[in-house]
C-alpha cells in the first residue's frame, strides 16, 4: 500500500516490517530478514512490469514455474529477473539474506537475460523510479548471462551447480548486494542448496549447521 506501485497492489503490508503488525511480534525481537526471490520476475494483475515477456518464451515460464493463481488459478504474468525492482525490496526491507527460488525452472535456456537498470527518457537509471508514468515507459536495460542446459533439479550442494548456474547466482548477489544463502532447485522442501553464512546462522538461531550436519 505504501511503498508498491499503487493502486496495482496487495491490501496488506507485504514488507519485512509487516511481520510485526500481522503477527504482533514486536520489532525488538526481529533479529533480521530473509527476503524470497524468484530466478525469474512475476506478476498478478494490472500494473507496470518493464521486464515483462510475451509469447512462446513468457508461457514456456508460465507452464514450467507453474505460475497460477493459488486460489484464483489466473496465470500469472512472467519476465526476466528485475534487479531493479529487488534492489529496492532488499532496501526497503534491510534483507540480510536472500532465498534464491526456481532456479530450475531456468534449466533450458541457451541464454538468460537480467534486467539491471531501466531506459527512460534517454537516460539509464538503476534505481526504482517513484512514479507510475516512469515505470510504464521504462525499457528494461537487459545483461544477458550464458544458459546452463543441465538438470539442477535436486542438487543440494553449490559445487554441483553447473558453473553458468554459479555466475548467474553470484551475478544476482552483486546485483542486490545480499547473499544468496538458500537455493531452490525443484519443488520438495529437501531440494534446496543451503550454504553456510553467517548471516543465515544467525537468523535460524544456529539450526542451520544442525542441518547441514545431517546431510
Amino acid at each position: 500500500m505504501d511503498h508498491g506501485t499503487y493502486p496495482f497492489v496487495t491490501s496488506s503490508s507485504s514488507t519485512a516490517g509487516g511481520a510485526c503488525t500481522g503477527t504482533g511480534v514486536p520489532p525488538t525481537r526481529i533479529d533480521g530478514a530473509i527476503g524470497v526471490l524468484k530466478a525469474y520476475t512475476t506478476r498478478v494483475g494490472g500494473g507496470p512490469f518493464p521486464a515483462e515477456l510475451h509469447g512462446d518464451t513468457a508461457e514456456f515460464l508460465r507452464q514450467r514455474g507453474n505460475e497460477y493463481g493459488t486460489t484464483t488459478g489466473r496465470p500469472r504474468r512472467c519476465g526476466w529477473l528485475d534487479t531493479v525492482v529487488a534492489r529496492y525490496a532488499q532496501l526497503l526491507n534491510g534483507v540480510d539474506a536472500i532465498a534464491l527460488t526456481k532456479l530450475d525452472v531456468l534449466d533450458d535456456f541457451d541464454e538468460i537475460p537480467v534486467c539491471v537498470a531501466y531506459r527512460l527518457k534517454g537516460e539509464t537509471v538503476r534505481d526504482l523510479p517513484p512514479d507510475q508514468w516512469s515505470l510504464e515507459n521504462a525499457e528494461p536495460v537487459l545483461k544477458t548471462m550464458k544458459g546452463w542446459k543441465k538438470s539442477t533439479v535436486g542438487t543440494l550442494e553449490q559445487e554441483d551447480l553447473p558453473q553458468e548456474a554459479r555466475d548467474y547466482v553470484d551475478f544476482i548477489e552483486q546485483e542486490i548486494g545480499a547473499p544468496i544463502s538458500l537455493t531452490s532447485t525443484g519443488p520438495r522442501r529437501e531440494e534446496t542448496i543451503l550454504r553456510d553464512h553467517p548471516d543465515l546462522a544467525r537468523l535460524t538461531g544456529g539450526r542451520l549447521a544442525a542441518v547441514l550436519a545431517q546431510r
